[in-house]
């Protein structure tokens, strides 16, 4: 095998949830770019449409399915669906997430559920409807996005914090799990990155200048920058590679 077919996925299907804009778009116009269909996810159909078309313009193959990563009925009926009618998914990205910032002492309890639904039962929900079906084929790529405060925590996002912290152990429980079935899940921790839920920090004047100090790359990600780690993560380069969190942030992780 050539080196460069390790990173071919040329003929496989990846779902990415949340993908209408920001990072879950970044990734799958990367993830087009490597030969793969898309299946485009959100709960907006509108903005998800308008996703769709825009990438279709690029060449790419898209497929959407609208639905809720927060219902597990829901996600799993979306995927039962797509799976019978339309084949297989051989990649999942589990990109969709949110973020709610207050002090926490004053963090209200419903947002605290929220974030709890959002970043992490949709994870196990869209996570196990797409592994019934790869165990059976005894091959998948499970993606999960992490974040930089998978390690590290800011004021006012603690309970963000407890989420991204979830989602690194979550995978390493599906890689426990479901390795010996031929699946490989990992994830990808961004760290800060210009997209529209880091919107206000990027506007931010003061906190701009603090994170070009603190990141030794002395800069803000650039979204596209997350492609080449989720192509390896996607690929047969990374066959055995199970459980890992890997870092996509700057070097901020490994700087004080």
């Amino acid at each position: 095998m050539a080196d460069h077919d390790l990173f071919d996925l040329s003929g496989r299907t990846a779902l990415i949830t949340g993908s209408s804009q920001g990072i879950g778009y970044a990734l799958a116009a990367g993830l087009a770019g490597a030969g793969t269909t898309l299946v485009l996810n959100g709960r907006n159909e509108s903005k998800l449409a308008d996703a769709a078309s825009r990438l279709a313009e690029t060449g790419a193959t898209i497929h959407q399915l609208a639905f809720d990563v927060t219902d597990h009925a829901a996600a799993r009926a979306a995927v039962d669906g797509f799976e019978a009618s339309v084949g297989a998914i051989d990649i999942c990205v589990n990109n969709a997430g949110m973020q709610h910032r207050a002090p926490l002492e004053d963090f209200p309890a419903d947002a605290f559920e929220h974030l709890l639904r959002t970043n992490v039962s949709s994870v196990f929900n869209v996570g196990q409807a797409v592994a019934r079906h790869m165990i059976g084929r005894g091959a998948g790529k499970i993606i999960n996005i992490a974040s930089v405060q998978t390690a590290l925590a800011r004021p006012g996002i603690a309970p963000y914090t407890a989420t991204k912290g979830a989602v690194a152990n979550l995978t390493k429980g599906m890689a426990t799990d479901w390795a010996r079935h031929g699946l490989q899940c990992n994830a990808i921790a961004p760290g800060y990155f210009d997209t529209p839920l880091n919107a206000a920090l990027v506007a931010d004047p003061e906190f701009s200048g603090w994170l070009e100090k603190r990141t030794p790359a002395g800069r803000w990600g650039n979204v596209e920058e997350l492609v080449g780690a989720c192509i390896f993560l996607s690929s047969r380069a990374s066959s055995f590679v199970n459980g890992h969190t890997l870092y996509v942030d700057g070097g901020i992780t490994a700087s004080l």
